[in-house]
C-alpha cells in the first residue's frame, strides 16, 4: 500500500503543468541529441547545468532525466538509418538495424526500437519504485573480482557477436584493448603511448572511434561502390509498421532485454552500454542457427534497445538511494542536486519525497511522451533515406564533424575521426567486424 500511496504522490507532482512541460522539453531535446551523432547527453546536461539555478529542484531534475533517456531513444534512429550510432549504447543496434534499412525495412526496425524502449522504460520505472533499496545492496556486493569477470564476459560476448572469422574478431578486441591503453597512468601520472602528443594524454574518446569506424568508414566504403549500389535503400519501402511475424519474433527479445538491462543498469560503470551488448549476445545464442543476425534480424534491434533503455532507467537507483553515480550522466545529476542544495543519498526518499517520487513518476510520463513523439516520426525518418546519396553523405559528414568538434572544441578530434574512418574502411575491406 505504501508503494501505491508513494506513486500517487509522484504522479500528483509529475502531472502539474510546469513539470509536464519540462518533461516534454527534456524528452524532445534528448531525442534530438541522440539523433545528432556525437552530441551526447553528458555534453548537453553539462551545458544546461548553469540554467537550472533559476528552476526549482523537481522540474530541473525532471528535465535533465528526460534528456538522458530521450537520448537513448534518439541514438537508435541514426544507428538504424545511416549506420552511425548516436549513442555508444546504440552500437549493436546498428548491426542489424542498418541491414533492415537497406532492405527497405527501416520502419519496422524503428518501431521495434521505439516500442521496445517504451516497454523497458515502464518496467525500469516500476523496478526503481519497488526494488530500489535491495538492488542497491546487490550493487554494493560487486567488488573488483566481479567487475573484472563482467568485463571479460563482455569481451567474450564481443567474440560471439562477430559473424565472420573468429581470429579476426579476437584481433579486433585486442586492437580495441590496445587503443584503450593510450592514456595517462592513474598511479604514476605518466602518459602512456601518447608519443608526446598532448591531446592523446587524455586517451581517445569513444565517440571519436565510433564515428570514424562506423560513420566515416561506411561512407568511404559506399563511395567505393558503383552509383546504383550506393543508395541506403537497395529495395523499395516495405511498410512502416512491423508485421505479425516481426511482433512474434521481437516480443520475447524485448522481455529478455528488459530483464537484463534492469539488472546491469544498477552496476556502476557503463550499465546501459554493457546491457545492450549482453542482450545482443543473448539473442544471438537463443536464436541459434535460425537467426539472421548481421543480415537484418529484428531481434538484434528489439533486444539491445530494450536493454539500454531499462539500463538507463535503473542507473538512477544507486544515484537516488546512495548518492553514488554509476555513470557520467548520473554524476552530473548529482551535481545538479547539490546545486539545488539537496544531499543525494538514502535520506532523499524520506526528507524530500515529492522530489523522489515526482522524478520516478515523470520517467513514466516521459517514456509515454517519447513513444507518442517517435512513432509518428518514423515516416519522416524513412523519407530521409530516399534523399540521393550524393546529397546525404555530405550532410552525414557535416553532422559528424560538428558533433565530434563539440565534444571538446578541438579540431584534433575531427582529424582523429577521419583517421579512424580510413581504418574503418580497411576493416570493411578485410571483412573484419567494426
Amino acid at each position: 500500500m505504501d508503494l501505491l500511496h508513494n506513486l500517487a504522490l509522484g504522479f500528483g507532482v509529475a502531472f502539474t503543468f510546469q513539470n509536464l512541460l519540462y518533461a516534454f522539453f527534456g524528452s524532445v531535446l534528448g531525442t534530438l541529441i541522440g539523433v545528432l551523432p556525437g552530441l551526447g547527453p553528458v555534453a548537453t546536461i553539462a551545458m544546461l547545468l548553469p540554467s537550472i539555478y533559476s528552476l526549482d529542484a523537481t522540474p530541473a531534475l525532471i528535465m535533465l532525466a528526460g534528456i538522458y533517456y530521450g537520448a537513448q531513444y534518439g541514438g537508435s534512429t541514426t544507428a538504424i538509418l545511416i549506420n552511425v550510432p548516436g549513442e555508444s549504447s546504440s552500437v549493436v543496434t546498428a548491426i542489424d538495424g542498418y541491414q533492415m534499412a537497406r532492405q527497405g525495412r527501416a520502419g519496422p526496425a524503428l518501431a521495434a526500437a521505439g516500442l521496445g524502449s517504451f516497454f523497458a522504460g515502464c518496467v525500469g520505472t516500476i523496478i526503481i519504485a519497488a526494488f530500489a533499496p535491495p538492488l542497491t545492496e546487490l550493487a554494493f556486493k560487486f567488488g573488483p573480482a566481479e567487475y573484472f569477470s563482467l568485463m571479460v564476459l563482455g569481451l567474450v560476448g564481443a567474440v560471439v557477436l562477430a559473424s565472420g572469422s573468429l581470429l579476426k574478431a579476437i584481433a579486433m578486441i585486442i586492437l580495441g584493448l590496445l587503443l584503450a591503453q593510450i592514456n595517462t597512468d592513474v598511479i604514476s601520472g605518466v602518459p602512456r603511448y601518447s608519443f608526446d602528443i598532448p591531446e592523446l594524454t587524455d586517451g581517445i574518446g569513444f565517440v571519436v572511434i565510433a564515428m570514424g569506424v562506423f560513420g566515416f568508414g561506411e561512407i568511404i566504403a559506399n563511395l567505393g561502390q558503383p552509383a546504383e549500389h550506393r543508395e541506403v535503400f537497395t529495395k523499395e519501402v516495405k511498410g512502416l509498421w512491423p508485421t505479425k511475424q516481426d511482433f512474434h519474433d521481437a516480443w520475447p527479445a524485448v522481455v529478455r532485454g528488459t530483464a537484463l538491462g534492469s539488472l546491469l543498469g544498477v552496476l556502476p560503470g557503463g550499465g546501459a552500454l554493457l546491457a545492450s551488448f549482453a542482450s545482443y549476445t543473448l539473442e544471438k545464442k537463443v536464436a541459434g542457427s535460425q537467426g539472421k543476425f548481421g543480415r537484418g534480424d529484428i531481434r538484434g534491434v528489439a533486444g539491445p534497445e530494450s536493454a539500454n533503455n531499462a539500463g538507463a532507467q535503473t542507473s538512477f537507483i544507486p544515484m537516488l538511494t546512495l548518492g553514488i553515480p554509476p555513470n557520467a550522466v548520473m554524476a552530473l545529476m548529482v551535481g545538479a542536486m547539490t546545486i539545488k542544495g539537496i544531499q543525494p543519498g538514502p535520506q532523499v526518499m524520506s526528507s524530500n519525497p515529492q522530489l523522489f517520487w515526482g522524478l520516478i513518476a515523470s520517467m513514466w510520463v516521459g517514456n509515454a511522451m517519447l513513444v507518442i513523439l517517435n512513432l509518428p516520426l518514423i515516416g519522416m525518418w524513412v523519407k530521409l533515406l530516399t534523399v540521393p546519396y550524393r546529397l546525404l553523405y555530405p550532410s552525414i559528414l557535416l553532422f559528424c564533424c560538428v558533433g565530434v568538434y563539440s565534444l571538446s572544441n578541438a579540431p584534433y578530434d575531427v582529424m582523429l575521426t577521419a583517421l579512424f574512418g580510413l581504418l574503418g574502411y580497411v576493416f570493411v575491406k578485410l571483412e573484419c567486424e567494426p
